[in-house]
């Protein structure tokens, strides 16, 4: 059973860090690459950055140059280091994969329950 727990989240001033944990169960997750995904309240859930299995990272939107994406996988862990952070930051950041079913053909994607950001001075 595909499982994804986000943690780490809370209240943070902006300019200030906070480090997104996100750990996996259930499939291979060293073979995966790991997306995080985030949505403010009334707007749609937008990708944030995305990590490939051996590593490479890439980002989306206003996040480039202040988020980092990373993974450990002996602890089939994403990461995602957050750093000089704006209001416009605040939102549920979730966790996903995307597996290929192999029974039914086709892909499935996956999603973690989100952790709260809240950047509020």
């Amino acid at each position: 059973q595909v499982q994804l727990v986000e943690s780490g989240g809370g209240l943070v001033q902006p300019g200030g860090s906070l480090r997104l944990s996100c750990v996996a169960s259930g499939f291979a997750f060293s073979r995966s690459a790991m997306r995080w995904y985030r949505q403010a309240p009334g707007k749609e859930r937008e990708k944030v950055a995305g990590i490939t299995s051996v590593g490479v990272a890439n980002y989306y939107g206003s996040v480039e140059g202040r988020f980092t994406i990373s993974r450990d996988n002996p602890e089939n862990t994403v990461y995602l280091q957050m750093n000089n952070v704006l209001p416009e930051d605040t939102a549920v950041y979730y966790c996903n994969v995307v597996l290929f079913q192999v029974a039914e053909n086709t892909e499935r994607e996956y999603w973690g329950q989100g952790t709260q950001v809240t950047v509020s001075s």
